[in-house]
């Protein structure tokens, strides 16, 4: 899906050019005798209350599942990032208290580079991303809260945007059991999750943040790209492209999306966290074995890393202080969702990092906070410096090569991964009371 970007991809100065061009296409469809239905109007903006140090009632986002979690968090709004979640806790039932999981969480980049080689975007920072915050109607919100949003740097003249949805949703079933022992009995949940999200354009695209914080611990982050195909982007010369509408005339230019998101754990309150690595070996079956066999290895990363899926191969990040109810250290793993990892740049080239803390540090290339000499990009960071406070950056591609029915409008295509609670709980935190008794090698009551 080309965007419409202006000249050289680096500043947001086409802004005004790119927005007159639309109305001017507007203008000369409606001449033409073309007609669109009017879409839903957006809530009217609510000004929010100014942020008190720390974080503020208008900041704070708490929500009880029906389900019995409880999540906690502040937000901000950066004025190159977007939306950034702070000081996030899961508190499910019977826990006394709320368990801190992050410091902080936030988009690192949207890295998008043409197939053609000649355009290569830097969205987060290389655009009008945050300043292009869209209003929500409330029918994109079913149920939930718009919350209103003041835009660093944005339009003067509108500065509030009604633009963050908080909002709980049904995902399905949690969980399903058949009880053995009671065969007229079965035990099933249906999850709940919190959902917080915004919309950012950036040029033909519209860029859907959503963060989901589920009933069972698991926080999923994904980014889905939707709004138009540019028309500007059709060559059917290069070669690479697509066709896209009657024959073989149009061809609409390829490109791919890499998305960074930069995740400062703070299990238990503390930043001291550690990471491991986990992977596995099968062997083939030997001896009087039915089958093949798996060997699984532990391996601590005690210094900053640029890391790469494999099979068998995991991650997760544990709690320096803190242990479930059964003496077991808590963690968090890294779970991935599917990617293309795309080899043209250096800091594209591998599936996550994990470095050392460092404030400036926050965007994975392209990065504008560091003073100069400071290196630009997260692949350049990993120099074998030890881990005390690790910030886990994890990237998520895909190679888009348009279709037909990418237009009009274009469906959302989606890019994420998750983080699963490890040990965070004795036991699921959804266990109905009937069953909190079999807690590890239970043996049927009498």
């Amino acid at each position: 899906m080309p965007e419409k970007h202006p000249a050289g991809g680096t500043s947001g100065l086409g802004r005004a050019a790119r927005k007159s061009a639309a109305v001017a296409l507007s203008l000369a469809a409606l001449a033409a005798g073309v007609t669109t239905a009017a879409g839903p109007a957006a809530a009217r903006p609510r000004t929010a209350p100014a942020a008190a140090p720390g974080c503020s009632a208008a900041y704070t986002i708490e929500q009880k599942l029906t389900t019995g979690t409880t999540w906690r968090m502040c937000w901000r709004y950066d004025s190159k990032a977007g939306l950034v979640l702070e000081d996030v806790s899961y508190q499910p039932k019977g826990e006394n208290k709320p368990i801190k999981v992050l410091n902080s969480a936030r988009l690192g980049q949207i890295h998008v580079p043409y197939d053609d080689g000649k355009h290569e975007y830097y969205d987060l920072t290389g655009q009008t991303f945050a300043q292009d915050l869209m209003e929500l109607s409330p029918g994109e919100c079913p149920g939930g809260t718009i919350k209103t949003v003041k835009v660093p740097d944005g339009d003067p003249r509108h500065p509030n945007v009604n633009g963050l949805c908080t909002t709980t949703r049904s995902r399905g079933h949690a969980y399903r059991m058949h009880d053995l022992l009671q065969p007229d009995r079965t035990y099933q949940q249906q999850g709940k999750d919190l959902l917080v999200y915004t919309v950012n354009q950036v040029g033909w695209y519209e860029y859907i943040s959503e963060w989901r914080f589920q009933d069972d611990g698991t926080i999923t982050m994904n980014v889905g790209a939707t709004g138009s195909l540019s028309f500007e982007d059709y060559n059917a010369q290069d070669g690479r492209g697509w066709p896209i509408g009657k024959g073989a005339r149009d061809y609409s230019t390829s490109h791919s999306h890499n998305v960074f998101w930069r995740l400062d754990f703070g299990l238990d309150g503390s930043s001291g966290t550690k990471v491991e690595q986990y992977d596995s070996t099968v062997s083939a079956p030997s001896g009087s074995r039915e089958g093949p066999t798996a060997r699984t290895t532990r391996t601590k990363v005690t210094k900053e890393l640029a890391g790469d899926y494999k099979a068998y191969r995991w991650w997760r990040v544990v709690s320096a202080t803190g242990r479930n109810k059964d003496g077991h250290a808590r963690s968090y793993e890294l779970v991935p969702g599917p990617t293309t990892r795309y080899p043209g740049r250096d800091f594209t080239r591998h599936d996550m990092y994990v470095t050392e803390y460092d404030k400036c540090e926050l965007f994975a290339n392209d990065n504008p906070a560091c003073a100069g000499g400071h290196p630009k990009s997260v692949d350049k960071w990993v120099n074998g410096q030890s881990l005390t406070h690790p910030v886990v950056w994890m990237n998520v591609g895909f190679h888009h090569i348009a279709r037909d029915e990418d237009q009009q409008p274009m469906p959302v295509h989606w890019q994420g991964f998750s983080i699963a609670p490890r040990d965070v709980t004795a036991m699921n935190p959804l266990t109905p009371q009937e069953l909190a008794w079999q807690n590890g090698h239970w043996e049927p009551r009498s």
